[in-house]
């Protein structure tokens, strides 16, 4: 009997098997069956995954003043969050490599609701950084799995307007988290505030776990660390892949910096601004989830780099005008600010999915730490900068990552000419 010449698996790769019995056409396409079902499901995951993940951000200043601390330090709450996804989000992407996407996902959800429910209850500003970095940690389950998840089910055509269902569900979840905690905290305190997302968050995992189809093209991947970190490598060593998580990285610096900021700008004068109607200003989410569901519409028009041009630009117009003097135009610069942001996130997020042929988990894992890390990068360097300069530091910070976006664009521009000029 001859050796068998069947190549070795690699890590979230479709086996030969495998690929002969699963067919294109069998895959998610919107109107199809499973697809809605499919999609609310990971819409209420990305609710609640930003939802806790930035429960603190809009009572900063409610925290420093219970507490005593600078914004600096009150920022820690929202840095340690994003600061213990980015960490944990490869190893939580290996997991769900060897056990299933919808399995590490509930089980992240569940551990982050849970420690969402003792948030309220921490004694000082330490035990509340632990445990936030804890949820953070809790949380990397969801990320890069849901986009690995979308990968293996849904058909590729549909799958920027997939990932951008699911973005448009952080942008809901950021928003409606930022709005209720406003309210809540202006009557009852940020404890009752956390709590109330706590409670939400709750609802939010349930009906996902209900929801949720089952997989049906996803195969089990080895947990050797040998593989991984081979795979981890081969991504790593891809241009496209590192252009793609420094764009990523640089738009969350942008947006932590702005959207942790922004509570002390608007309750201090001259707009002097009170809790809830601070709050409030994050409805401007709802510009997020427009820009997110609607990527793949404006990649089909522009291309890839010309999106990252356009949500670059968008985003740099914003900061620009939240310079003036007037609350209107402040409002109309987040606007901008955070239409840019979730257009380019959800741009260079799907792009990541489709780049990777193999390990999608862990090209994902890889997008997602490298968002996080610029989301806490952006929460620290945009505080520190606030107290140092004012709103013209944190704007000064956003500006020069945008720069970072351009920039990067341009060379992944010249590369793809000097790659069809040589072919």
């Amino acid at each position: 009997m001859p050796a068998s010449t069947e190549a070795p698996t690699r890590v979230g790769a479709v086996s030969p098997a495998s690929a002969a019995s699963v067919t294109v056409d069998s895959r998610l396409t919107p109107g199809g069956p499973g697809y809605r079902r499919m999609s609310f499901a990971l819409f209420l995951a990305g609710v609640a995954t930003f939802a806790l993940l930035y429960s603190t951000q809009a009572l900063l200043p409610l925290i420093s003043g219970e507490f005593g601390v600078a914004a600096s330090e009150a920022s820690w709450t929202v840095a340690a969050a994003t600061g213990g996804l980015a960490l944990f989000v490869l190893p939580m992407s290996a997991l769900s490599e060897r056990f299933g996407r919808r399995t590490v996902m509930t089980a992240s959800l569940a551990v982050a609701v849970t420690v969402g429910l003792l948030v309220p209850f921490a004694p000082s500003l330490p035990a509340l950084v632990v445990l936030r970095a804890v949820q953070g940690a809790a949380l990397a389950g969801l990320p890069a799995s849901a986009t690995a998840y979308l990968a293996e089910e849904v058909r590729p055509k549909a799958l920027v307007t997939a990932i951008g269902l699911f973005v448009a569900g952080n942008s809901v979840g950021g928003m409606s988290g930022r709005v209720i905690t406003g309210w809540v905290a202006q009557e009852w305190g940020w404890r009752v505030a956390v709590g109330v997302i706590g409670a939400i968050a709750v609802a939010c995992a349930v009906a996902f776990r209900l929801l949720l189809p089952a997989p049906k093209h996803f195969v089990a991947g080895s947990l050797r660390p040998r593989v991984l970190l081979g795979t981890v490598r081969e991504h790593l060593g891809d241009p496209l892949l590192r252009r793609l998580y420094a764009i990523g990285a640089l738009f969350m610096t942008v947006f932590g910096g702005v959207y942790t900021v922004i509570g002390y700008r608007l309750t201090e004068a001259p707009f002097s601004l009170p809790q809830g109607v601070v709050g409030s200003i994050f409805l401007v989410y709802l510009v997020g989830t427009v820009s997110a569901s609607t990527a793949g519409r404006l990649v089909g028009r522009l291309g890839r780099r010309g999106a990252l041009y356009a949500a670059g630009g968008t985003t740099a117009t914003g900061l620009v005008l939240s310079l003036a003097g007037s609350l209107w135009l402040v409002l109309l610069g987040l606007v901008l600010i955070t239409g840019g942001f979730f257009a380019g996130h959800a741009v260079a997020s799907s792009a990541v999915s489709k780049t990777a042929t193999h390990g999608r988990a862990q090209a994902s894992a890889l997008y997602q730490s490298a968002y996080y890390i610029g989301s806490s990068a952006g929460s620290t360097v945009g505080a520190l900068a606030f107290h140092a300069g004012g709103w013209t530091g944190t704007v000064g910070v956003g500006l020069l990552a945008v720069l970072g976006v351009v920039s990067i664009t341009v060379l992944g521009t010249r590369a793809a000419r000097a790659g069809q000029a040589h072919s």
